[in-house]
């Protein structure tokens, strides 16, 4: 999701570093625990890479979804820049992970996302509808295409051009094969239905060995109720999919309450929501859920829970969730970033797999969208997580 105007009263040292931690018991969270799940994880350690880094033509940054490609072991990162500074884009690298942490991030290439016809995307001040705003990136099992979403616009006023969201399929090389078919109640409307503006999907992730996809709003849509505030959180909507776009079922995920209250003298509210889910790969119900809020004069608040699907009410039926009974997807506290003794917690908005540690554990490897923002910071975090 676009922060750039969200200022945290913090110093970064935008260099690379790494850190080390001892492990960090993971809290239970509210009354949504079931059995079954609830690994732990611990720190491994971090690396910050410098700020706007330039590599090949391009500024490094905005990279707001992470996964490795198993073809050839890179990993690929998606940039939320909507053809701003440069065309929409990712980029791939080579990231060492191991028992001591990330031990180097080497940038290998870069690409521009391209339309149908070739061309790279405009920037949403083109206004002819054609802009994309992209948010997450995973890598195909089954051939290794990039599927990225984007959260297109839902407009702002009636002069304003309404831009679907959408989950598209790219080459190795940015060049357009595609694009899935997401649910119908994921689009936006000039009314008061659909997911709200800046709130739509960001969290992707291919399940069952690529025989299914998964996607999060980041969200409640408008008429499934409010936001998340200090006393009440919300459901978001999780839709699992087989590979021809057809629903398998769709959850409600109990996304948290706001965590402090905002700084009285800030403009800004406080902003939250699920921008990555992680399937397991053994599975089908099970993900890891990041959920990440900001609050002024607080700044951010970063969580990993472990969720499952078993148990809880398929949605796809109902048009509205406000005062039905559901049974949410449950959850358990994974790793909240505050407890693990990182140099900085900041916007961090992508999740995937590492490799296996000779420990048996599996790392985990996060990564920070810095809005190209001074007071901001590409961050990577790597954690060792145990499942149970």
């Amino acid at each position: 999701m676009r922060t750039s105007l969200i200022r945290r009263a913090c110093v970064v040292a935008l260099m690379m570093v790494t850190t080390m931690a001892p492990a960090a018991a993971a809290r239970p969270a509210g009354d949504t625990e079931a059995p079954g799940i609830g690994g732990h994880a611990r720190l491994l350690g971090e690396r910050i890479i410098p700020h706007k880094l330039a590599f090949r033509g391009t500024t490094v940054g905005g990279l707001s979804g992470i996964d490795r490609n198993p073809c050839t072991g890179e990993y690929v990162m998606i940039s939320d820049d909507r053809s701003v500074l440069q065309p929409a884009r990712f980029y791939t690298a080579r990231i060492a992970v191991d028992a001591t942490g990330v031990r180097s991030v080497d940038f290998t290439g870069t690409h521009p996302l391209r339309q149908p016809d070739g061309s790279a995307y405009p920037p949403a001040s083109a206004r002819d509808g054609k802009a994309v705003d992209p948010e997450e990136l995973r890598v195909d099992p089954r051939g290794c295409r990039y599927w990225w979403s984007q959260e297109g616009d839902r407009p702002a006023s009636a002069d304003d051009p309404l831009i679907q969201q959408s989950v598209r399929i790219a080459g190795p090389t940015g060049a357009y094969r595609g694009e899935f078919r997401l649910p119908a109640d994921y689009r936006y409307t000039r009314e008061d239905r659909g997911p709200r503006r800046n709130k739509g999907v960001e969290a992707i992730t291919f399940g069952s060995r690529g025989a299914t996809f998964t996607s999060a709003l980041e969200g409640p849509l408008i008429q499934d109720g409010p936001e998340p505030d200090l006393r009440h959180g919300a459901l978001v909507r999780v839709t699992r999919q087989n590979r021809d776009g057809a629903v398998l079922g769709q959850f409600a995920y109990p996304l948290e309450k706001i965590f402090t209250a905002s700084d009285p003298s800030s403009p800004w509210a406080p902003d939250t929501g699920v921008p990555a889910i992680l399937a397991f790969p053994d599975d089908p119900d099970r993900y890891l859920v990041l959920e990440r809020t900001w609050v002024a004069g607080a700044g951010y608040r970063i969580r990993v829970f472990d969720a499952t699907t078993r148990g809880a009410t398929d949605v796809r039926r109902m048009s509205s969730l406000a005062g039905r009974a559901v049974v949410p997807m449950r959850k358990k506290l994974v790793a909240d970033f505050h407890d693990l003794g990182l140099s900085t917690v900041v916007n961090t908005e992508g999740l995937t797999w590492g490799p296996r540690l000779p420990s048996g554990e599996r790392t985990l490897l996060l990564l920070s969208d810095d809005n190209f923002a001074e007071d901001e910071a590409t961050q990577f975090v790597a954690l060792a997580f145990r499942d149970r």
